[in-house]
């Protein structure tokens, strides 16, 4: 229903109710009936769902499977490494997501709101949770709005609706009727729940509770939205698909080819699952689960809170990302940039003729100073605040000015004058100080204050402070006009029609909410990286433009009004040229997200108000701020808790860092795997005996437990390349330049252990310990090349690597030179064996660096 459409008293009559409110009976009933008044939560805090979600990845499914096989061939040993490795890797992931929602829960648990209502006629505080349609409920400056309410009285009431329509100067709000057809924005007689008085005070009544609000069918759309597949999930998913069908083809050729070249069929069984096994990158689930936890662990240093582990890495490949502008670009508070006094417009603030300025802003306001803890904070209404910093920065002090001139009355402000005077004392005159909107003050002025002194303005002279007025507003500030008038010396017969005309005209005062200073190179780091910013609010294009030329924001503005003409290929054209989206619907945000992720772009969005947790929702990367709305909390992947867009480039670096680190693990265990099975194959192939074969399966499984472990897992800990900030975000498969390096190294790797292994060929248990060591120390040299793109001593050391590489060789000359030898078959090598490898393994090295070099 059009409850701003219609007359109070029918209103009344169609809620049953009256301006005394309810009775504690009659609420109870409607308590029972309409619900507690709350948000159905759009998820709830699950452990077991949590706990759960670890396992459903293509990958840890296939290393189950690859568990359950060893276990059945036998290998029992690498059937508990692999078992052990998803443990660990759920557990990681698991206390990640468990501890961040138990985060998120303990910030709603801080807020238990509060109402006054009139309840048995009189006026009580009780728990929001229990208002109902028909409670009237009284407010306050400070309040937040509990619930959707039509207003019936009202004394300067300002709202600040920034969560649900983005706008973030404060509305004023009147009681009265408003015509049917009305942007909820302009509905100046409605209170919406989420919303906050930040000036005045009034009383209203209950239209809607839960739900039933602007806020809850927000939370119901938000709940239609499918959450969308995490882009990395997707490709290791993909890549461990194709990882899956390597591993089945392995185990039927090379079971098959063996049987055809005479080896016995139980042996290549185990062998080729072996093979299959060591293929297979159990250690890649444990890598990513560590590389996104480190990377959350740091990026909560930079106050960003990582509600899925994906989502760091995610939030490094976004090529797009669209953010609200109040709050999180700005500093969501009033400051004035520039002003008009004695005849020019000025940025410098402290003007030596603003004095007199300045003043009328103290002595016409009703912002206060209050200390705590010996600092001083601002009370009142944004832009009044706004007027008594500038006035302090000045080196006036509140205080001392209006004790000099103490109050007498005041006319506050209204809708309808648009103007608000407070009459003072001063040496036995009574003085009107006025403020207002410049249209209404410059009508009513006679005279100007002009370098001290006071001159008769004409017709003309007025049309030229509107220009000067207007030069102000085009450039997206909120301006406000200042003037004065002496009244009689008799406070008796002060009106407000005597108060607030002829008036002395002072000047003017333009205020923005101020970008936050570190957005600017934020901005620029992101254009540098390959990432697109769209700014997307519902304030006017005016202000978006001026905040976003300040920030360096390139590209073209857009309004509601031509968006809504736009077909989706013609905004999906527009994307590629606009910055700014202003005045636009939770729905227009919605559908600019999915035009670009149509497009293939990987889409972080930011937003605090119930109006953007659609878009969080629908978005690769959902990133709420954290003073934002719990709706939109519950919807996103990452919460800014300083609320700061400079934030989010910390947070892109690290998620970087995490993509380049699980690229070099791939590309080092794809290229240290593919050297068992080329010599295996080939050693087959080539001489066709059964008894030669290069390693037995539990060789096998030792080179893949000690290599594809510690060193792979080390990778994690990997810096960020100095050039991550100076790329466009990657797209590509995780193997994209990758492939060459891989085979050039897998057939040195292969041709090496052939050369150790061949040359002991006549004592087979000696050759395959040759090919087996030859095989891990090549693996330790090869995790310091796939460290970093450059030379590997022009990288900043990663001690993790080190320690890796020290534990996994001791290990394995403790396996070598202890009674386990047996165990696994191999023998003694001595200086010289060791001479031999080293020196194979150094040469491979040296190569695989040239050509990392050459093809980087």
């Amino acid at each position: 229903m059009d409850y701003h459409s219609i007359k109070e008293e029918e209103l009344l009559k169609q809620l049953k109710t009256d301006k005394n409110g309810l009775t504690s009976a009659e609420a109870g009933k409607r308590l029972n009936t309409y619900g507690p008044n709350e948000l159905k939560k759009i998820r709830r805090f699950n452990a077991f769902k949590i706990l759960a979600g670890q396992f459903t990845s293509f990958l840890i499914i296939i290393l189950i499977i690859a568990a359950i096989i060893s276990a059945i061939a036998g290998e029992v040993i690498d059937s508990i490494v692999i078992a052990v490795v998803i443990v660990i890797n759920s557990f990681l992931g698991f206390n990640q997501e468990y501890k961040a929602e138990r985060a998120i829960e303990k910030l709603k648990e801080m807020l238990v709101p509060k109402a006054k209502a009139m309840r048995n006629g009189k006026v009580e505080e009780i728990d929001a949770r229990e208002l109902v349609p028909g409670d009237i409920l009284i407010l306050e400056e400070g309040d937040n709005i509990s619930a959707d309410c039509r207003l019936l009285h009202s004394e300067s009431l300002q709202v600040n609706e920034a969560s649900l329509t983005g706008e973030s100067i404060p509305e004023d709000k009147m009681p009265g009727i408003l015509k049917a057809r009305i942007d909820l924005a302009d509905r100046t007689n409605m209170l919406y729940q989420g919303t906050q008085i930040v000036k005045g005070k009034g009383k209203a009544v209950v239209i809607a509770t839960g739900m039933k609000t602007e806020f809850g069918k927000i939370a119901e759309m938000v709940q239609k939205v499918q959450q969308e597949e995490n882009p990395l999930k997707e490709k290791i998913n993909h890549f461990a698909r194709i990882l899956g069908i390597i591993a089945i083809v392995l185990i039927i050729a090379i079971t098959l080819l063996g049987i055809l070249v005479g080896f016995g069929a139980l042996e290549m069984f185990m062998t080729s699952v072996s093979l299959a096994v060591s293929a297979i990158p159990e250690g890649l689930p444990a890598v990513i689960t560590i590389s996104l936890a480190l990377a959350t662990q740091r990026m909560l240093k930079v106050k960003s809170l990582i509600r899925k582990l994906p989502a760091a890495e995610t939030l490094g490949r976004a090529t797009y990302i669209c953010t609200d502008k109040t709050g999180t670009i700005t500093e969501e508070k009033m400051e004035v940039r520039k002003i008009f006094v004695n005849g020019k417009i000025s940025s410098k603030l402290k003007e030596n003729q603003a004095e007199f300025l300045y003043k009328v802003g103290i002595l016409c306001n009703n912002a206060r100073v209050e200390e705590k803890q010996g600092e001083e904070y601002l009370i009142g209404d944004p832009t009044e605040k706004a007027l008594l910093s500038a006035a302090k920065n000045y080196g006036l002090d509140k205080k001392q000015e209006t004790e000099k001139q103490p109050r007498v009355k005041e006319f506050p402000f209204s809708s309808d004058r648009k103007m608000m005077s407070i009459i003072r004392l001063n040496k036995g005159n009574y003085i009107s100080y006025v403020k207002g909107a410049p249209e209404i003050i410059i009508k009513r002025c006679e005279a100007e204050f002009y370098n001290g002194k006071i001159r008769k303005i004409n017709e003309k002279r007025k049309q030229e402070l509107m220009g000067e007025y207007e030069t102000l507003a085009s450039e997206g500030m909120r301006v406000l006009a200042f003037s004065y008038k002496i009244l009689t010396k008799q406070a008796k017969g002060i009106n407000e029609e005597n108060a607030e005309r002829n008036l002395i005209f002072v000047g003017l005062q333009g205020m923005i909410d101020p970008p936050r200073p570190e957005v600017k190179l934020a901005v620029q780091q992101c254009e540098e990286a390959g990432i697109k910013i769209v700014m997307i609010t519902g304030d006017s294009a005016l202000t978006a433009r001026a905040v976003g030329e300040e920030i360096g924001l390139k590209g073209e503005v857009i309004e509601a009004s031509q968006l809504n003409k736009m077909s989706d290929a013609e905004l999906s054209e527009a994307l590629k040229t606009t910055a700014i989206f202003a005045r636009v619907s939770p729905e227009d945000k919605l559908r600019i997200v999915e035009i670009l992720k149509k497009n293939g772009e990987i889409v972080a969005v930011t937003g605090d108000g119930v109006n953007d947790a659609l878009m969080l929702k629908k978005a690769d990367i959902g990133i709420a701020v954290g003073r934002g709305s719990d709706v939109a909390k519950d919807s996103s992947d990452i919460i800014l808790l300083d609320n700061n867009f400079a934030s989010i480039v910390k947070a892109v670096r690290e998620g970087r860092r995490v993509y380049d680190n699980i690229k070099k693990f791939i590309k080092y265990m794809l290229s240290a795997n593919t050297n068992e099975i080329l010599l295996i194959l080939f050693v087959m192939l080539a001489f066709r005996r059964p008894e030669l074969l290069p390693m037995l399966p539990l060789q096998i499984l030792w080179i893949n437990l000690i290599t594809d472990s510690l060193p792979a897992v080390a990778l994690s800990r990997e810096e960020a390349e100095e050039d991550v900030m100076k790329r466009t975000p990657a797209k590509e498969a995780v193997l994209k330049g990758s492939m060459l390096f891989i085979i050039i190294a897998g057939i040195l790797a292969f041709l090496i252990c052939f050369v150790a292994f061949y040359s002991y060929i006549d004592n087979i248990d000696k050759a395959r310990t040759m090919a087996v060591t030859t095989s891990v120390l090549f693996q330790m040299f090869l995790v310091l090349n796939c460290r970093t793109k450059k030379l590997f001593y022009k990288f900043k050391l990663n001690k993790y690597v080190i320690y890796a590489i020290a534990v996994s060789i001791l290990l394995h000359l403790a396996i070598l030179y202890t009674p386990l030898n047996t165990f696994f078959k191999f023998t003694f090598i001595n200086l010289t064996d060791w001479l031999m490898i080293i020196g194979l393994c150094i040469i491979a090295f040296v190569l695989l660096e040239a050509v990392k070099v050459k093809i980087k």
